[in-house]
């Protein structure tokens, strides 16, 4: 028993390796390409399901497709909508395992092509000249390990049916329950519901388990798969939060549905291995099985996901998320632009307050990172492009010139502060750059900077006084940095780096300069106010 018991640990290690052989290689090998079609593949919510099956089945890991969706998340490089698509069809393209295993894996005896494999895989591995060659060697080494570590698990499984019987545990009343615990165990503490799909396709195939028992240890197995993206968002923004939330939501409905109707899904696995005029064996019904209710929980949720988008994206809100969004803009007024620009002078009455006080932070926070900041930048940017939207979408033909005039400021502002907004962390690590020894010198330059920045962000009217002293001053630290370079007081790689964010943060208060040359368009409009201020410059 014990013998048996190492040898099913031993196969299941292997399993697990050529697992992760097989997805760092097909991503290292096809990882600019799998990159562009998670990003540019997914512009509507169904081609973000193909998108998903797709990679899915390519990388053979639900759970990497998964991570790197959230990742996208939090870079805001896909919406809910789309991502919610995409980890649908992840959940449609882990079935590929199965198959994989049902088709390849019991049909023959597999030493007679994994060694080969094996030997070609890592000769490419080895030999290869080129970083893709060696990635696909590696991928197809781990092919070959996958076949060899389900061919010892089948047997050792298969061992173990003399002294046990599934059906005991039935008859006791909790077969089902603890069946779907085992497969969702098993895929949780293994972080990989592949491994536990060979496992349960394994002991299927060796009569450990009858067909039904491992169904629910299947349902289970796809419910475990939501473990990994509720670990990657412990610390990820609120959208993907909500992504991941959607993900237990999808799987727990898929799930159920498949409990509920367990007999007749398994009636209609029968036809259609049937009607396909396939092998009847356990692996392949089971395959066939995960199949079909991952494609009906897709078929039920696609229709409703912009809805479920609209739910999941209550979820989780923070203060930045309330204030980013837009609270006077009136779609009803959008075919009257006269009485529109009155609601936009509001917003951006707002959105001026929200960008001062995100460089108000980033000046006065000591050891603040630019991590910590990112919500509030997300919530500027935000309503920065609700307004944006909202003024591109007034009825143009019945706007005055003067309305035209008022609103393109308007724009041009919007411009300026998202510019400012996308700078900010360099005026982070520009204050951290200020505390390195070889800067001491400097102190009283820098100690002026810093004074006539707070001096701008607090004014509700920037003089041009001030701004005109900020560039002296700002010429004078980039003639001493560059000087202190020559004399080799100053690393050169420290001061190129500090340079670069100087300059930054000089581009970013000159947008905020020409920022503050904005007025209420309704204000401009009634003649009471000629604009005034700095020249917009481009």
């Amino acid at each position: 028993m014990t013998a048996t018991l190492f040898q099913i640990l031993g196969g299941l290690a292997l399993f697990l390796l050529a697992m992760e052989m097989m997805t760092n290689g097909l991503k290292s090998a096809a990882g600019q390409q799998l990159r562009h079609m998670l990003g540019h593949w997914t512009k509507t919510p169904l081609r973000g399901f193909a998108a998903g099956v797709l990679i899915t089945g390519i990388v053979q890991s639900s759970s990497a497709v998964t991570v790197a969706t959230i990742g996208f998340v939090n870079a805001g490089l896909l919406s809910l909508a789309q991502s919610l698509g995409v980890v649908f069809g992840a959940n449609v393209g882990t079935t590929m395992t199965g198959w994989l295993v049902s088709l390849v894996g019991f049909g023959f005896k597999i030493e007679a092509f994994a060694m080969p494999l094996l030997a070609a895989g890592m000769a490419m591995k080895l030999l290869g000249r080129e970083q893709r060659n060696r990635s696909l060697g590696e991928a197809l080494a781990g092919f070959a390990l996958f076949f060899l570590g389900l061919s010892i698990l089948k047997e050792s499984l298969g061992q173990l049916t003399l002294g046990f019987d599934s059906t005991e545990v039935l008859d006791s009343g909790f077969g089902l329950p603890l069946f779907i615990l085992f497969g969702f165990l098993a895929t949780v503490l293994m972080q990989s519901s592949s491994a536990a799909l060979a496992i349960i396709l394994s002991a299927a195939a060796s009569d450990l388990l009858s067909l039904q028992d491992a169904a629910a240890a299947v349902i289970g197995a796809n419910l475990g798969t939501t473990s990994t993206a509720a670990i990657a968002v412990l610390k990820a923004t609120a959208n993907a939060r909500r992504l991941a939330l959607g993900h237990v939501i999808f799987n727990l409905v898929t799930g159920t549905i498949a409990v509920l109707i367990l007999p007749l899904m398994l009636w209609l696995v029968t036809t259609v291995t049937i009607w396909l005029a396939l092998d009847t064996n356990a692996a392949m019904s089971l395959a066939i099985f995960h199949t079909l209710f991952n494609l009906l929980g897709a078929a039920i949720m696609l229709p409703l996901l912009p809805r479920f988008a609209r739910i999941l994206g209550r979820r989780f809100r923070s203060r930045e998320e309330d204030s980013a969004e837009p609270r006077f803009l009136d779609n009803t007024l959008i075919t009257t632009p006269e009485l529109a620009v009155g609601a936009v002078d509001q917003e951006m009455k707002r959105l001026l307050g929200m960008s001062r006080g995100l460089l108000r932070v980033c000046l006065d926070r000591e050891d603040l990172m630019p991590d910590q900041i990112r919500a509030k930048s997300e919530a500027v940017l935000s309503l920065n492009n609700a307004i944006t939207e909202y003024v591109s979408r007034l009825r143009a033909e019945k706007m005055l010139p003067l309305t035209v005039d008022t609103l393109t400021q308007t724009i041009r502002t919007c411009r300026y502060l998202a510019e400012a907004t996308n700078l900010a962390p360099a005026l982070l690590q520009l204050r951290r750059a200020w505390k390195l020894p070889q800067l001491t010198p400097l102190s009283a330059e820098t100690e002026r900077f810093m004074g006539l920045l707070r001096d701008m962000v607090a004014s509700e009217a920037v003089s041009a006084e001030t701004f005109g002293e900020t560039e002296k001053v700002y010429h004078v630290l980039k003639s001493r940095m560059l000087a202190m370079i020559v004399t080799r007081e100053l690393p050169a790689i420290a001061g190129e780096r500090t340079l670069d964010d100087l300059s930054s943060v000089r581009r970013l208060f000159d947008q905020w300069y020409k920022s503050q040359a904005w007025r209420p368009s309704s204000v401009l409009l009634n003649g009471d106010l000629q604009s005034e201020g700095p020249e917009n410059r481009t």
